[in-house]
Parts: structure tokens; C-alpha cells; sequence
């Protein structure tokens, strides 16, 4: 068989299992989705702060009840004086489009921060049907059926 008639999903060949393995935790390791913080935070004992890295205009905007508003810019300077070295971190910005929440959670692991990233950000937190604050109240849309399961707390994946 030729690479021509091989499947283009598998032309380049699946990892080894242990590879794999290494791979896909690495990736949870760094990263937690929308559902998971929502869940976390819903349990009332997290065991993070969930930090918006997003500008003023944005926060204002909307940003997800009890996060800390910790603009990426200002990490060196604020972030000893509002976050706890021992509790980890977990950051999100605008959506899958914005490296933000990265920049802002590789600030925070130089400044010695456990950290992760809050993959789909602010975009896939309301999409999901999730709470947003800003100054008028807290505001819950309809959940996107494109992202999350209609009718459904969670995809349960």
C-alpha cells in the first residue's frame, strides 16, 4: 500500500501506547475544559483560583463568577500580592483563537505557580450554558448544541 491509498488520517501512524500515554497526560496535565472547571467550581471546594487574563473592557464585559481578574500584563507585579503560592492556578481568556491564557499561565509558572489552562475560554464557557457575571448581574444563556449536549448538565466524557 502506497501513501496515496493510505487512510489521510493515518499517514503519519498512531503512537506507541507508551507514548501515547506520556502525550495525553502531558496535555491534561497543562489543560482542564470548561465542564470540569464549571464542575469544579460548582463543588463548592475547587482546589484552584480561576484567574480571567483578559483586559478591563473584556472583565466588564463578562467574565465567569468568583475568577479573579488578574490581566496578563499585570502578572509579575499583582499576582504575588492576590494569589496564594501553595493554590493552584487556572487561567482562560477569550476563546480557542486567543493565546492568552497561555501567556498568562507561563507568567505565572515563572513566578513559580502550579498552572493550568482553561482550554475553549470565556467563548466555550458560555457556550456551554454556563453563568457569565459583568456589572449589570449574572446572565445564563441557552447551551450551544454544537458544544455541549442539549438538555444535559455535562457529555459526561
Amino acid at each position: 500500500m502506497t501513501d496515496i491509498d493510505m487512510s489521510p488520517a493515518l499517514r503519519v501512524p498512531p503512537a506507541a501506547p507508551a507514548e501515547a500515554i506520556a502525550f495525553f497526560t502531558a496535555r491534561l496535565t497543562f489543560q482542564a475544559d470548561v465542564s470540569d472547571v464549571h464542575a469544579s467550581l460548582e463543588s463548592g471546594a475547587p482546589g484552584f483560583v480561576l484567574v480571567d487574563s483578559r483586559a478591563a473592557a473584556a472583565w466588564r464585559q463578562g467574565h465567569v463568577p468568583g475568577a479573579v481578574h488578574l490581566p496578563t500584563a499585570d502578572i509579575p507585579a499583582r499576582a504575588p500580592h492576590v494569589l496564594d503560592p501553595a493554590v493552584p492556578v487556572v487561567t482562560y481568556c477569550w476563546g480557542p483563537g486567543c493565546d492568552g491564557a497561555t501567556r498568562a499561565a507561563l507568567a505565572l509558572a515563572r513566578l513559580g505557580y502550579r498552572v493550568k489552562e482553561m482550554i475553549g475560554g470565556i467563548e466555550y464557557w458560555i457556550r456551554e450554558g454556563f453563568p457569565v457575571e459583568s456589572e449589570t448581574g449574572v446572565e445564563r444563556r441557552a447551551a450551544d448544541p454544537l458544544t455541549a449536549p442539549a438538555g444535559a448538565a455535562s457529555c459526561a466524557c
